[in-house]
């Protein structure tokens, strides 16, 4: 048996008392900022014993490719703001678009995003040097997506044989992405023997490696971000191979970057205003650069690729929109065999039945569905705590606050009792809207690459249309409700299977 020392003893009692008091004192602290703020409780969730049984049935509900689904009935059970524990956590999570405005524009220092993306200064800076890169002329420079949207069509079978058009739309925009971005593209589309950038340089051979690559270290982050402060658990072998072979193909254009600020004479390209040799200029760090192309390269493709896949989804379902649709491409461009002028970013603003398509497929998927905020300070929420719910709710600091789009824009009491429909009539019925269609966020983090998502969206709709005059839906259990695989954007789980051909007349 081991003796403790009385001396021993008491200082561990007096430290158990010491966090006790700390506890206590923190308590009544909380209690009386949230009294002056004039704050009420919101709606708690079932949590069960130290949230256990939420994250379970959270984690459950993400094996089964159903979570956005699960949580969006959350708020049919619970409210539009209610708090809930996960493990290590409470979470508080609204649909009230006057909460949301609160975390992303009129208090917007009192959060922040949290261990995974830049905060404050560093922030500022780095989206101060991405801002050019989106400016109105190079948005507007449709020559860029020619090639790309033309190898896209070369691998759509001629045969009306079905296919995975959002595995294309995956390899469009990243090939689009990191032309548009880096200055270079990775190529994916090209066959093997015509394959000359960075995929030829690597181990990563083909396209789909590395796409496949991509996908899955986003799949392990969403994972890492859902088991919070035990993020670092969260770390296979599967996961770090990943990560090297996306590293892998990233680490030639930090090379390249590098390679050109040491020796400008070896600078390539048009003039064009460059994101990676704008950020290349300031730093020498590779790992720096790394990080920073990681984190826009991931909204450059996946979000754009999203939007398309939704966008086929769901004319493959309405013949009506897919031919309301063409009509007005063709009366407005024509078709591949009888062109009307160029096509432009302009003209193609001008197609209110397009934006009225695309504004529909945002709102029911939306590329980021949900998204989080931590709070910076001890703070509060406009509305959603008391019995009336209208009352402020208290948010601590360190709190996570979370915001899900995608079951706001299916609130009935904003969109109608079809809201959960595809209906892009609604927009022309009316097109104004507020916090409550926030699909490329809002305030000062709203989407820099908003326009450019829009303008390659669009073209890539027009040219497909000019090309192809049919589309069938080719899913062997079609749904009118996708089944969603979100990791940190959304995407179709078994893919969006369609069949394009071209009538004899074209």
């Amino acid at each position: 048996m081991v003796l403790v020392s009385p001396t021993v003893q008491l200082a561990g009692v007096l430290f158990v008392l010491f966090l006790v008091v700390r506890y206590i004192a923190n308590i009544h602290r909380h209690y009386q900022q949230a009294k002056a703020l004039h704050c009420e409780k919101p709606a708690s969730g079932a949590s069960g014993f130290f949230g256990i049984p939420a994250f379970l049935r959270l984690t459950r509900a993400v094996h089964e490719k159903r979570w956005i689904d699960y949580l969006t009935d959350q708020f049919d059970i619970n409210g539009t703001t209610f708090s809930q524990r996960f493990l290590t956590r409470r979470l508080i999570t609204t649909i009230e678009p006057e909460n949301i405005k609160a975390i992303l524009a009129t208090q917007f220092k009192d959060f922040c995003d949290g261990i995974f993306t830049l905060d404050g200064a560093g922030w500022s800076h780095a989206r101060g040097m991405l801002r050019p890169q989106f400016a109105r002329d190079q948005v507007a420079d449709l020559s860029m997506l020619d090639d790309h949207i033309s190898h896209l069509i070369d691998l759509i079978p001629k045969d009306r044989s079905a296919f995975d058009i959002q595995r294309l739309f995956f390899l469009l925009t990243l090939d689009s992405a990191t032309h548009f971005l880096f200055g270079e593209s990775v190529g994916c589309m090209l066959p093997p023997s015509e394959t000359t950038g960075v995929l030829e340089k690597s181990a990563v051979r083909n396209a789909q490696g590395f796409a496949d690559a991509f996908t899955t270290a986003q799949d392990y982050l969403a994972a890492r971000s859902r088991a919070q402060g035990l993020y670092w658990l969260v770390n296979p072998k599967e996961f770090r191979e990943a990560n090297r072979r996306v590293h892998e193909v990233v680490d030639h254009y930090v090379n390249v970057a590098l390679e050109r600020k040491r020796n400008p004479e070896t600078k390539q390209g048009d003039g064009r205003y460059i994101f990676l040799e704008a950020l290349a200029a300031e730093t020498d760090n590779p790992k720096m650069l790394r990080d920073n192309m990681l984190n826009i390269l991931l909204a450059g493709r996946d979000t754009t690729a999203s939007l398309l896949s939704s966008t086929f989804f769901y004319l493959s379902q309405y013949p009506n929109v897919w031919n309301r649709l063409r009509r007005e491409i063709v009366n407005e461009f024509g078709d591949v065999k009888n062109p009307n002028g160029e096509i432009t970013q302009t003209r193609l603003k001008d197609l209110k039945y397009l934006r009225y398509v695309l504004n529909e497929v945002l709102r029911l998927q939306p590329p980021v569905p949900v998204n989080f905020r931590v709070a910076t300070k001890d703070t509060s929420l406009p509305v959603g705590g008391g019995a009336d719910k209208r009352s402020p709710v208290y948010v601590h600091k360190g709190q996570l606050v979370a915001y899900n789009v995608f079951a706001m824009h299916r609130r009935t009491d904003y969109w109608g009792k079809d809201a959960r429909l595809f209906r892009p009539e609604r927009w022309e019925e009316n097109a104004k809207h507020g916090w409550e269609y926030l699909p490329f966020n809002g305030g000062p983090r709203i989407c820099l690459g908003q326009q450019y998502a829009l303008t390659e969206a669009s073209y890539t709709v027009v040219r497909l249309m000019q090309h192809f005059d049919t589309v069938e839906n080719a899913d062997p259990s079609p749904r009118q409700e996708p089944i969603k695989n979100s990791n940190l954007t959304m995407m179709h789980d078994r893919g969006v299977p369609v069949k394009l051909y071209a009538s004899e007349k074209i």
